[in-house]
Parts: structure tokens; sequence; C-alpha cells
């Protein structure tokens, strides 16, 4: 009787696995750069409205 974990099967799921987290990771340096940019932008405001 053959194992339902073959190892063929497992090293695909494992490459899977990783290419996503890769994809996420990717998109969230993104996320916080924009994010960044946007409360740098807001406090360039606030010290000109502070002037």
């Amino acid at each position: 009787m053959k194992s339902p974990f073959a190892p063929r099967k497992i090293t695909g799921i494992a490459l899977l696995a990783a290419f996503v987290a890769v994809v996420f990771s990717l998109s969230a340096c993104n996320t916080v750069e924009g994010a960044g940019k946007d409360l740098e932008r807001a406090g360039e405001a606030v010290q000109e409205a502070v002037k």
C-alpha cells in the first residue's frame, strides 16, 4: 500500500507554500512602504500648518 504522502507530492506542496509566502511578503513590503510615505506626507502637512 502506497503512502498518501508521497515525497513528490509533499515537495510540490512545500514549493507552492514557499511561493505563496514570497508573494505575500513582497506585497506587504509595498504596503508598508506606501503607508510610510503617507505618514511622512501627513507629518509634513502638520509641520507646515504649525508654521
